[in-house]
């Protein structure tokens, strides 16, 4: 079972190997393929009426007979492939992630985190992916994204998501199976409402390095006299904020 995200808002076009076969004139395949028999053995492909990439043939064990792969070398493989269970664990309060990403700064990573993270970033058009495990009761804090689409699969447990805009707030619920979508800079959080923890997959629409804002860093941010402003208290009582030991 795979969770596939893919970097287009329009209908996505796909063109299976059947699909190109079975559209190519007959003649100009037998050319280009040069089977054995010419043209009438490509005559005996039928086109099926279910989708072969969907379908599985009933009778597979009898087409197939050996389905092995020479394994690629590593430094091909590590473009392509990124081991995100297995990955380091980047821990909040209320939580951990763990990361599929470029890194402008990539001390500290392995050879295979440094060739994945380089191959992410000289794609125009790629994805940052993660997932985050939000425990329970736990709070992924408001924060937004200056450079990138949100889009989550919830994978366990079941929580709340606020998306938070200029007069508009949004609320609802999130369980196994559902979808979620922030468009870039728009502030959301999402926190666990379950006994057990709220385990999501996260894709994001970068393959730079992912730029992200969080409340108590632009609030933290902000000069006291200011907040005192905005908010009619007096300048001292927002002494009363904790800050992040550094």
């Amino acid at each position: 079972l795979f969770l596939l995200f893919f970097t287009t808002h329009e209908e996505l076009q796909t063109l299976d190997v059947d699909d190109a076969f079975f559209s190519t004139p007959e003649d100009i395949a037998a050319r280009a393929l040069k089977p054995q028999g010419g043209v009438n053995f490509i005559r005996t492909f039928k086109k099926q009426e279910e989708d072969q990439a969907v379908n599985l043939p009933p009778n597979l064990d009898e087409l197939v007979k050996n389905a092995t792969y020479v394994q690629s070398p590593d430094n091909l493989v590590w473009q392509y492939f990124y081991n995100l269970k297995g990955s380091a664990k980047y821990p909040f309060p209320g939580g951990v992630f763990q990361w599929a990403r470029y890194r402008i700064n990539g001390t500290g990573l392995n050879e295979t985190e440094k060739i994945f993270s380089e191959s992410l970033n000289k794609h125009e058009n790629t994805l940052t992916l993660a997932t985050l495990r939000i425990f329970s009761n736990g709070l992924g804090q408001p924060h937004f994204h200056f450079n990138a689409n949100e889009m989550g699969y919830v994978i366990s447990g079941c929580g709340q998501v606020g998306v938070i805009l200029s007069g508009v707030t949004s609320n609802f619920n999130i369980g196994i199976g559902d979808v979620i979508f922030f468009p870039v800079g728009t502030q959301h959080y999402i926190k666990s409402v379950c006994d057990e923890d709220l385990l999501l997959v996260l894709a994001y629409s970068t393959g730079n390095q992912l730029e992200t804002l969080r409340m108590k860093d632009y609030f933290h941010g902000t000069a006291d006299h200011i907040l005192a402003q905005l908010f009619f208290k007096e300048q001292a009582e927002f002494k009363k904020f904790p800050r992040a030991a550094k």
